[in-house]
């Protein structure tokens, strides 16, 4: 558990630079490790508490949220599941709102629209909540 000193500098801390190419390049490893297989960066982005959702609609139930795990993410990348999704590889992100050690991101891309919430972990920024949808 952190003390009170850390969590006060969690909160107090004033994003840099570096803050915002470190949220960047774990969004460049969670698409481009999906798109290109690649597990070792798609665990690097992510943490592993992750929960990433998407509203489906289901005939016989109606609407259904799925989840899917860290560790579920990236047994698909490894698999090559995100290698299949798409010939046009182009990310857009768009760096919505950092404030102390979360950040707030909108990634799209051919295939995925995804809202990103981040957080500084000792790590480095990790995605620790996606919420999906196909483009």
């Amino acid at each position: 558990m952190a003390t009170t000193e850390e969590l006060a500098e969690l909160v107090a801390h004033t994003p840099t630079r570096a803050d915002y190419e470190e949220i960047r390049n774990a969004v460049l490893d969670y698409y481009e490790g999906w798109f290109g297989g690649d597990a070792g960066r798609m665990e690097r982005a992510l943490h592993p508490d992750l929960a990433k959702r998407a509203l489906r609609r289901d005939a016989a139930r109606g609407e259904v949220l799925t989840t899917t795990t860290a560790a579920r993410m990236i047994a698909l990348t490894a698999a090559g599941a995100g290698a299949r999704a798409a010939s046009d590889r182009r990310i857009e992100i768009r760096i919505d709102d950092v404030h102390g050690a979360i950040a707030s991101v909108t990634a799209r891309s051919a295939v995925y629209v995804d809202y990103l919430h981040l957080a500084r972990t000792r790590a480095g920024w990790r995605i620790v909540n996606a919420l999906w949808n196909w483009t």
